[in-house]
């Protein structure tokens, strides 16, 4: 009996406890950087903060096999943050700070060369929600990220001969967003 009324308790209250507080969204323009699959989700845990976490995946080689003209921007990156909202979250103005990993492997694009590593560093970012109904939002904004890379540089894509290869500080332009943003 007291299995059944938690039960029912829990079905009451739980869509009082999520409601516009988590969000989950996806960068359109992220897919425009050859398939990069993304999706950021976020939780607010006051009026004025909020906590995100996301993720990017692309796993694509174009031209695969073609020695001359293969090309790939390949990563898996992960980020976990804090957004600050000036009026109240999930609306409006916000900034933010993410820390980051990034494992990637690109060439091909410009010239011959293939570059691949690991990254690590910190991100700031800054942008604009705006609300289109009650479950859905529109957000668009812009960062960079900076941080270390270790890194291996190839003569071409395919051939594993190595060109250089070690660690450097850097600062990226990151995440110019236009997303999708689904609120729970």
């Amino acid at each position: 009996m007291k299995g059944i009324f938690l039960a029912i308790a829990l079905m009451v209250i739980s869509p009082c406890l999520f409601a516009q507080k988590v969000s989950i969204s996806t960068n359109i323009i992220g897919y425009a950087s050859l398939g990069t699959l993304n999706a950021e989700a976020s939780y607010s845990v006051s009026r004025r903060w909020s906590i995100v976490a996301g993720a990017k995946y692309n796993p694509f080689t174009f031209r695969k096999g073609d020695t001359e003209n293969q090309f790939q921007l390949r990563q898996q990156s992960y980020s976990l943050g804090v957004r600050v909202w000036p009026w109240h979250t999930l609306s409006g103005w916000w900034f933010s700070s993410k820390l980051r990993y990034q494992e990637y492997n690109f060439g091909g694009l410009v010239s011959r060369q293939t570059q691949e590593g690991d990254r690590v560093g910190l991100g700031f970012y800054a942008g604009y929600t705006h609300m289109l109904s009650s479950h859905m939002n529109i957000e668009f904004g812009l960062g960079f990220w900076t941080g270390a890379d270790m890194y291996k540089r190839y003569s071409c894509t395919t051939c594993g001969i190595t060109v250089s290869d070690g660690t450097k500080a850097f600062i990226l332009p990151d995440d110019l967003a236009v997303s999708l943003v689904y609120v729970f």
